[in-house]
């Protein structure tokens, strides 16, 4: 399914929709850009990092939102705290996520998906190295489905 990042106002959602979007991921949380996402019938992920962000976003009907930047915000730890208050919430976390931390997120029963930048880093755009970025999506799917097999055992 294809989705859009980093939309920021209105008209992108408008361009991004009619480029056939079929989800919205924003850094922030605004309510134009929720909305308006909304009206289109198009699932969005405003990003939150405070407790206040995350109970603006309930307000606006919202039940999945990006925790951005996590490794900023607290990580792993920042999504338990953030559970108690705000059950039923679920996560994507993206901002400082990796190959290396994935489990500890993916490990979170809030946590419905990981957003990471590793898996298609610069470097590896840049030289054209299409393999590499391939080999790297590849092993963080493999990982996620092994984590998400334990976690259903």
């Amino acid at each position: 399914m294809i989705g859009a990042g980093t939309v920021t106002t209105v008209a992108q959602v408008d361009d991004v929709v009619e480029a056939g979007a079929r989800y919205i991921v924003s850094p922030g949380l605004s309510t134009a850009v929720v909305r308006r996402a909304q009206e289109h019938g198009v699932p969005v992920l405003p990003g939150v990092a405070t407790p206040s962000e995350i109970m603006a976003a309930l307000d606006l009907g919202v039940d999945v939102v990006k925790l951005f930047p996590a490794s900023v915000v607290g990580g792993p730890a920042a999504i338990k705290a953030f559970s108690a208050p705000f059950p039923g919430l679920r996560f994507v976390p993206t901002g400082g996520v990796s190959a290396a931390n994935l489990g500890d997120y993916l490990g979170l029963e809030p946590v419905l998906a990981v957003g990471g930048s590793w898996m298609v880093d610069r470097k590896l755009v840049t030289a054209g190295d299409w393999d590499g970025i391939t080999s790297r999506t590849r092993d963080a799917v493999a990982l996620a489905a092994q984590i998400d097999q334990e976690k259903n055992r």
